[in-house]
């Protein structure tokens, strides 16, 4: 709520004083902000509705889908700081760079308080991990704006402005396509960046027993919930209780995966070959 309140606050001078630099910030901290109430409400959704119905996985995507959404918002204020700013250097805007200057000052103090609330629990909660963060790049935000305002209450350049507002457009740009390209790759259930599906198909592959892996598939459902599911063929007269429980502790002790369906079939069943897809 306090940055919301003081985003408010952001707008108002910013339309006021013409400060581009102030708009960009406020544009910035607007989607942080915005992104993380979408994602609190993913999150209160998806427990609310876990496995109801025909809704299998729940509704964990959604929080994946309010990522998204906040990557193209960014994608969309960035564009617009870097096209407004172009504009002004070809046709300078008067600004108003004391009351630029006051409200810089404010923002930071603003996120300065939320860093100290957020720094403990952003060790423990990777959701907290990731407010923290963006509470950090509004920090670099504000002091671009205060050095904005200073550099054109010294100088009269009005250049100043529209650089730093295009420098805290260009700032944003990186972030969104990092979030944007995290999102894609869930939706389209890639296997996580951090894991190598290789290493897993061999690691399985070596538990006694294990003739052959296949229809290997591992996906994120949301954020810190990968899947697996496997088939795993087993030599005739091999215990299959005694290879399904290796193998869910070695996936769970090795690559994290905690959540793995295995089928364990006797000998190389060929239907699976036979499947279109």
């Amino acid at each position: 709520m306090l940055i919301v309140a003081f985003l408010v606050v952001q707008v108002v001078v910013g339309v006021a004083t013409h400060s581009l630099a102030l708009l960009s910030d406020a544009g910035h901290m607007a989607t942080d902000a915005l992104g993380m109430g979408m994602a609190i409400a993913a999150i209160s959704a998806a427990n609310r509705a876990r496995h109801a119905g025909h809704r299998t996985f729940g509704l964990y995507r959604l929080e994946i889908l309010a990522a998204l959404a906040n990557a193209v918002l960014l994608f969309a204020v960035a564009g617009y700081v870097l096209v407004e700013a172009v504009r002004r250097f070809s046709e300078p805007t008067d600004v108003h760079s004391l009351p630029v200057l006051v409200v810089g000052i404010l923002g930071l103090a603003v996120n300065v308080a939320c860093f100290l609330l957020l720094r403990e629990g952003a060790q423990e909660s990777l959701n907290v991990r990731g407010a923290y963060l963006e509470v950090v790049s509004d920090m670099l935000g504000s002091v671009g704006v205060i050095v904005a305002a200073v550099m054109l209450r010294a100088t009269g350049w009005q250049w100043v402005d529209p650089a730093i507002g295009a420098a805290i457009g260009l700032f944003i740009l990186p972030r969104a396509f990092r979030l944007g390209r995290d999102a894609v790759r869930v939706l389209v259930q890639a296997a996580p960046a951090d894991l190598v599906v290789d290493d897993i198909d061999a690691a399985l592959r070596g538990i006694s027993g294990v003739g052959d892996v296949h229809d290997l598939h591992v996906w994120t459902l949301t954020s810190d919930m990968n899947v697996l599911t496997a088939h795993l063929c087993v030599e005739a007269g091999t215990a299959t209780g005694g290879v399904l429980t290796a193998a869910q502790e070695l996936l769970a002790d090795r690559f994290n995966l905690t959540h793995a369906t295995l089928q364990v079939e006797e000998g190389h069943d060929r239907s699976c070959h036979d499947l279109s897809w």
